[in-house]
């Protein structure tokens, strides 16, 4: 008697960008073949393209999902690097201005890669369809499910040339982003609506690509001056970020009431007089303007609670931004997307296909960097006026009057510092915050003496020809 073959197995992603290229990848380590459906046609080298046009605006990569794109991708880290990308250092390597001050430059924690967006997606896309397992639909919109409120047995796509058609698959993953049209597929097949938050800060960004002066171009660090939420008026940041070939792209955003213009001449007035600290505004004047400005208001926390809806159908998971999209100032929609990823491939590695439930488990491992993410993103957020319909939730204060605490005990406390960065990274959960331990020492406070200025070095400050301005508004920062 001879054993039947086993079945091919055929997975469908649903988008091409980071999340989608990224399930693709996790797929085919279970997968026979993997199909990803994506609207726009692809570039080959880094370049735009309509579908993505947030990438005209700053975009980091926390280690916490660099380690997991680099289980999927081994080596991917360094093709980033060769590719020109940057890895910094936290806080080593970061200039920044939090609620409560600024945050001194402790010993590496953690990490960042930066990039630009275009260079990340490029070097990604690569790597994951030189698989031969993996292959591109491109110029097709998928158009709905098909399948019951049991089982998803495929999707419907309109290509751009060409009758409507279906694709068959054991498991279909969406990964389309903000679009994402999962939520009226589901009650079309005869699912229940599922539990929906959003918290909208009525944030508008405006960003900017330069190129930095000649002597800042090389191991610069990145410049965050963070909204103090305390003062009561608009929620104005700014951030900074060194990217490939000298380049600086830089993100100014404000709350209602308090946005920055879409216009290139108010571009380095807002980021010097607007923002709680100059020092964003004075580095621009020194700098060379590359791109107009990229202005968007699609800033919305708006996050799909699929992991708790009473049934889910059989082959089918959510993923990326079709899950849970982030106010993008907090960085963490990349590494979401990584982890996700990884999780999606782990579930089904140790289940397997057959395994009663799967599509459940998946969406419930997911649900846990998902959690970390939209906590970390409303806790500011959620108390800006008309965030949200019934304002902060109890749960909501405590913890950001906790958060604050921290914040402030990490200007001058490097183990609470540390603490805190690894739940931004992403790397570790916020459990890490509770233990009593760090409890005491937010009691405490910070044990050294608040900084008085940016604690730019002098040599940084003398590469970006800010050496003497900084003198004469602020004494140097202390050591």
């Amino acid at each position: 008697m001879t054993d039947r073959p086993t079945p091919a197995r055929t997975a469908v992603v649903l988008g091409g960008s980071h999340s989608g290229m990224l399930a693709a990848r996790a797929l085919a380590d279970v997968a026979d073949r993997v199909v990803v459906v994506e609207r726009d046609a692809l570039p080959a080298a880094p370049g735009p393209r309509k579908g993505l046009p947030q990438a005209r605006h700053a975009h980091m990569l926390w280690s916490g999902g660099a380690r997991a794109m680099e289980e999927l991708l081994p080596g991917i880290t360094g093709a980033l690097r060769d590719a020109g990308a940057n890895r910094l250092p936290v806080t080593t390597d970061v200039v920044a201005l939090g609620t409560r001050g600024w945050f001194r430059r402790w010993a590496e924690s953690h990490h960042v890669i930066l990039a630009g967006r275009d260079l990340l997606d490029a070097t990604v896309r690569a790597r994951v369809l030189a698989d031969p397992r993996i292959e591109v639909v491109e110029r097709a919109e998928a158009v709905g499910l098909t399948g019951t409120d049991a089982a998803v047995t495929g999707v419907r796509i309109r290509p751009c040339e060409g009758p409507e058609r279906i694709l068959t698959a054991d498991l279909v993953v969406d990964a389309s982003g903000r679009g994402s049209q999962a939520a009226r597929w589901l009650t079309a097949l005869g699912l229940p609506p599922a539990e929906r938050r959003e918290v909208d800060a009525g944030l508008a960004y405006a960003s900017r690509l330069y190129l930095a002066p000649a002597a800042a171009r090389d191991g610069f660090p990145v410049v965050n001056v963070q909204p103090d939420r305390r003062d009561g008026g608009p929620g104005r940041a700014g951030f900074l970020l060194p990217i490939e070939e000298g380049r600086w792209i830089v993100t100014l955003c404000g709350t209602r009431g308090g946005r920055p213009s879409p216009e290139n001449d108010d571009f380095v007035r807002f980021a010097r007089e607007d923002l709680r600290h100059p020092v964003i505004g004075e580095l621009l004047e020194r700098a060379e303007p590359l791109s107009d400005v990229a202005f968007t208001r699609t800033t919305v926390n708006r996050r799909h609670f699929y992991e708790r809806m009473p049934v889910w159908p059989r082959n089918f998971a959510v993923l990326g931004d079709a899950l849970a999209a982030f106010n993008p100032v907090y960085g963490h929609g990349l590494a979401v997307a990584a982890q996700s990823a990884l999780l999606l491939r782990d579930t089904l590695r140790r289940h397997g296909w057959a395994a009663p439930g799967l599509s459940r488990l998946i969406q419930k491992a997911v649900s846990r960097p998902v959690g970390a993410a939209w906590d970390l993103a409303i806790g500011q957020d959620v108390f800006y006026p008309g965030a949200t319909e019934q304002g902060p939730t109890l749960r909501d204060r405590l913890v950001t009057a906790y958060v604050d605490r921290l914040m402030y005990t990490a200007t001058g406390n490097g183990r609470i510092a540390r603490r805190v960065t690894d739940v931004t990274s992403l790397e570790r959960g916020a459990g890490v915050l509770l233990t009593p331990s760090v409890m005491v020492a937010a009691a405490v406070g910070p044990l050294r003496p608040a900084l008085s200025g940016p604690p730019l070095t002098a040599e940084e400050r003398k590469a970006a020809g800010l050496d003497t301005w900084l003198r004469a508004v602020v004494p140097p920062p202390v050591p």
